[in-house]
């Protein structure tokens, strides 16, 4: 759970599950741009860049992004939630910002060459904070209580048994065991907290080469830098009892002798039957019932304590802080070709090899497997996934243009934590399509879509790291101020889907919803010298 809680990624923008795409305003306003000729092709179609006039070419992007991230969750252990008022079911919201996402395009075309450089945010880009911590925090939480509970229903059921053997114990000559003291536990109380903050910068160079008139190639290297910030708490964690709400730490001394208590009555009560047996007493239907609820009682009660053990690891809350950082370099090529009124072209990124090291407050080996993910010292699997893109751009009549796109990121060829990538179905695939016009020598106006869609599975899906399959609109305009500068200024909204994960871990009774929501402005400048 508390590895849970640090793995939240901060992606809050378009493309794959941890692969940005849209690195330019023009891609806002038209998101098929993997066959467009323009400065932006220095990311979006590297190779068609060599067809762009002799000289410096240079874009300056902008963006603001905002995001939120919404998971019902629904849990049996919610009812006993001091806040919840008897609710199974609660909403979890997380926040993402990213205030300023920036991109620089450089290009400078001489001859058959055009000597490129890109600077991006291909991955993260922000911050996401729940405010209130997650349903995965609280329903650990809440399995503190049910196993106090639990340990007092035994104790219930083990008093009863008592009396119902008193004559047995009488027969036999033995005195039956005093009655178990309840400790009354009915819920819990806590405070939690997550946030993550992401961010992959990019650094890419490369050259493309205009073969002919109509044929352009591209190769050149990117280099990523990810660096990331993991905080997690839970605090303030209380037990209600009948007397009130008592500190998790001051309750807990008491649970190891309810927990003796209990495996000693028991035992004593499976060797009263046992003597009874031997003295030939006959086993009626209850006693082999009674037998059975023991036996039955003392295997739980070994589970409960073994639970109990790594609940109480919880005593003093969780305050855990993570950094991590890394950096990975991966080869890009592309190529472009002009026939008629049409442009093709396609882009293929190898996969970044990642590995996440660790600067964190978890020092030592955790009982809890998935602390061990942040231990100080360790080196994380987040590798950038491959990525072919192919493109089509057709111009129909002078000015207009129409475009088309698809995108494959080669998710399950990629190495992440705990090989959380072969938890997919399949990769990641989007299909764009969008258009522009020229509506004079000054104004260009545009608009385009894109459908994205993953190979969600139950397992691969949870609350601190989650995506969801979507459809993008965005649209905006190009105002050449002068033959030198042109503006641009777009919107860019992605409108999400629902995941529903039922019943899970099966049988659990814990059901999650997940949807999010995302919406992008960006302006910048072009200037051509």
């Amino acid at each position: 759970m508390v590895g849970a809680m640090l793995t939240a990624a901060t992606e809050v923008t378009a493309g794959g599950i941890l692969t940005n795409t849209n690195q330019s305003i023009d891609f806002l306003r038209n998101p098929a741009r993997d066959a467009s000729i323009g400065i932006d092709g220095v990311y979006s179609n590297p190779a068609g860049v060599a067809f762009l006039p002799e000289g410096l070419h240079l874009s300056f992007n902008w963006q603001y992004a905002h995001q939120t991230r919404t998971i019902e969750s629904t849990s049996p252990f919610f009812a006993l939630g001091r806040k919840n008022n008897g609710q199974t079911t609660k909403t979890f919201e997380g926040v993402a910002d990213a205030p300023c996402i920036p991109s620089v395009q450089a290009a400078y075309n001489v001859g058959n060459w055009s000597w490129q450089f890109n600077f991006s945010v291909p991955g993260g880009g922000g911050s996401c904070e729940f405010s209130d911590g997650l349903g995965s925090f609280e329903s650990v939480v809440g399995n503190i209580a049910t196993s106090f509970m639990t340990l007092d229903g035994m104790a219930t059921q083990l008093n009863g048994l008592t009396t119902q053997l008193a004559p047995l114990y009488g027969m036999l000559g033995q005195t039956a065991p005093a009655a178990i003291p309840n400790t009354g536990v009915k819920g819990y109380d806590m405070d939690g907290y997550m946030q993550g903050r992401q961010y992959y910068f990019g650094f890419q160079l490369g050259t493309a080469y205009k073969v002919n008139d109509h044929f352009s190639v591209y190769g050149g290297l990117r280099l990523l830098y990810g660096t990331a910030t993991y905080k997690a708490k839970i605090s303030n964690i209380m037990v209600g009892t009948q007397g009130g709400y008592v500190d998790f730490r001051d309750f807990l001394p008491q649970v190891p002798g309810q927990a003796a208590q209990n495996a000693a009555v028991a035992q004593q009560h499976l060797a009263l039957l046992n003597q009874a047996e031997q003295a030939g007493v006959p086993m009626s239907e209850q006693l082999t019932q009674a037998r059975t609820a023991l036996t039955q009682g003392l295997q739980q009660l070994q589970q409960s304590q073994g639970q109990l053990a790594t609940l109480s690891k919880y005593a003093e809350g969780v305050n855990l802080l993570c950094n991590q950082s890394s950096v990975g370099v991966a080869p890009i090529i592309g190529v472009d070709y002009k026939f008629g009124n049409f442009n093709f072209a396609a882009k293929y990124e190898f996969k970044t090899q990642i590995r996440m090291k660790n600067e964190s407050t978890v020092n030592e080996a955790s009982e809890i497997a998935a602390v061990n993910k942040f231990r100080d010292g360790e080196y994380v699997n987040e590798d950038a996934p491959a990525l072919l893109a192919v493109g089509a751009q057709w111009t129909p009549a002078e000015g207009v243009r129409v475009n088309a796109g698809y995108h494959h990121f080669f998710d399950k060829d990629a190495d992440w934590y705990n090989n959380t990538q072969s938890l997919l179905d399949y990769d990641t695939n989007e299909y764009l399509l969008g258009a522009e016009w020229d509506v004079n020598d000054r104004l260009t106006v545009s608009a385009g879509g894109q459908l994205t869609r993953y190979g969600l599975t139950d397992d691969y899906m949870n609350d601190m790291s989650f995506v969801v399959n979507s459809y993008s609109l965005g649209f905006g305009f190009n105002y050449k101020v002068s033959d030198v500068v042109t503006l641009k200024a777009a919107y860019f909204q992605t409108n999400y889907g629902t995941y529903d994960r039922t019943d899970y871990p099966p049988l659990s009774g814990m059901n999650d919803s997940f949807t999010r929501t995302n919406r992008v402005l960006g302006v910048g400048v072009d200037v051509n010298l």
